[in-house]
């Protein structure tokens, strides 16, 4: 990739603007400036778009916001309609508790291949240190590799090792080029060609999991292969509880709708970002 190509990172988010704001902050610490960032909003309220309008405006990087109503957990649509106002080439999907170290983009931009999808590691941030970080606003995204690999040590955070930079070959980062599993779109790069050829993310899933995996699934079988990259710009990731409060599922069916796809052939989304287009 050039430095010319211009990328769009897609950040989800639901209503936890105490954490949306820190990664608005590591956004404007990028070394890299040529990307634009779009907040695939799933029906916040007033005070999570309050804050992307005041970081919009007084950003040095382009920030847009699509809003989609609350009609339950629609990660797949949002993020669907975020990539329908994205003018970068290149795709990165982050999530809204999700902070980035400085050279995120700059590092997604070095190991980027044409026709490959790029799977990064994300870090898990305790609820100790995330308490202490929310509430005294540190810029712990800024703070050097070694300091951070000390929180890991002290067990303020795990896989410290990703903080080092240790040397990949190319072989290795593509050991498992045709793997799905453990794919993350916390920390997922894509082609913007190759997420139209495959419709997107697959808006039948609602609630929590498997769209993830629908979707890297897909795309590896549309000839997209997978560059796994460790040891390069891990994402750090506040800690929450893992129920959503007033999003509990009831009857989640997305592990039913994952196991059909494994079962077929299909490369492309029963409901994609086409049908934005043809809305």
């Amino acid at each position: 990739m050039t430095p010319a190509t211009k990328i769009s990172v897609i950040i989800s988010t639901y209503n936890w603007p105490e954490a949306l704001e820190p990664v608005l902050r590591s956004i404007e610490e990028q070394t890299d400036r040529n990307f634009e960032v779009i907040i695939a909003d799933d029906g916040s309220k007033k005070e999570t778009v309050d804050l992307v309008k005041l970081y919009a405006e007084k950003s040095s990087i382009p920030i847009k916001h699509y809003w989609q109503e609350d009609d339950g957990y629609r990660l797949a649509a949002s993020r669907n309609g975020a990539v329908g106002l994205a003018e970068g080439e290149y795709l990165i999907f982050s999530d809204g508790d999700c902070c980035f170290l400085p050279d995120f983009v700059s590092s997604h931009r070095k190991i980027a291949e044409k026709g490959w999808l790029v799977a990064g590691r994300r870090i898990y941030l305790k609820n100790g240190f995330t308490k202490m970080a929310l509430q005294n606003k540190w810029n712990f995204f800024r703070w050097p590799r070694p300091v951070l690999f000390l929180l890991g040590i002290t067990a303020q955070c795990n896989r410290p090792f990703q903080f080092i930079p240790l040397p990949q070959s190319d072989q290795k980062r593509k050991i498992k080029s045709d793997k799905w599993e453990q794919v993350q779109t916390c920390n997922l790069a894509v082609w913007k060609e190759d997420f139209y050829k495959v419709d997107g993310f697959d808006e039948s899933y609602v609630g929590h999991g498997c769209e993830d995996s629908d979707f890297t699934l897909r795309l590896i079988r549309s000839g997209v292969r997978r560059i796994t990259a460790n040891h390069t710009s891990p994402v750090l990731h506040i800690y929450h509880s893992r129920s959503i409060p007033g999003r509990a599922d009831k009857e989640c069916l997305n592990p039913q709708r994952f196991q059909a796809l494994l079962e077929s052939d299909r490369q492309t989304a029963v409901i994609g970002i086409s049908s934005h287009q043809n809305s």
